[in-house]
């Protein structure tokens, strides 16, 4: 079991939204992935810790997309996505959590997540979510910079791939987190 403080821990959940959970992922489902966000996100609501919800959306037109001067830019639909999206995914949000708008990988830059973790008095983070090695991984990096702790429950983490949620979880994440399942995680 891996114990944490409630008064001093938060759960961040990246990207557990209607146009990404469908997505084809490995090595879990994205019904997977929310699944365990909303069985952490209920534990962390009954040991009184602050849920942290975060979902990226850009513009019509996407001019607020990061940079695609790149050799693999990402590629976005004509015009914009439908309007469901971004929604978080039905029954994940209840009342009381914090919902950040992103518009790149990272939770933390250009929101007020860090901001808001702060002035809450949270020194580690749980983390879980879609995509292992862009999202989540981006978040993990920016909070480790920023001096949280991190957890990462794995088996709520996915991605596009097997090879790719391996690199992170295996090779990335163990510099910046202790990785674990979701059911070691203990609020007390």
């Amino acid at each position: 079991m891996f114990s944490l403080n409630p008064e001093t821990t938060a759960l961040v959940l990246i990207d557990l939204q209607n146009g990404i959970i469908n997505l084809p992922l490995e090595p879990y489902s994205g019904d997977k992935a929310l699944s365990v966000g909303k069985t952490l996100a209920e534990k962390f609501r009954k040991a009184g810790a602050p849920v942290f919800l975060v979902r990226v959306t850009f513009s019509e037109n996407f001019p607020d997309v990061p940079p695609r001067n790149v050799d693999q830019p990402a590629k976005y639909p004509e015009g914009s996505y439908s309007p469901e999206w971004d929604q978080l995914a039905d029954g994940l949000k209840q009342s009381g959590d914090m919902v950040i708008t992103k518009r790149q990988w990272g939770a933390f830059y250009g929101t007020e997540l860090d901001l808001q973790l702060r002035r809450r008095g949270i020194q580690a983070i749980v983390l879980s979510g879609i995509a292992t090695n862009f999202g989540v991984e981006s978040t993990a990096r920016q909070a480790w910079e920023h001096g949280y702790d991190l957890v990462i429950a794995e088996d709520g983490c996915t991605s596009f791939s097997q090879a790719l949620h391996d690199m992170a979880v295996q090779q990335i994440f163990p510099r910046l987190a202790h990785v674990v399942q979701s059911q070691n995680i203990v609020l007390k």
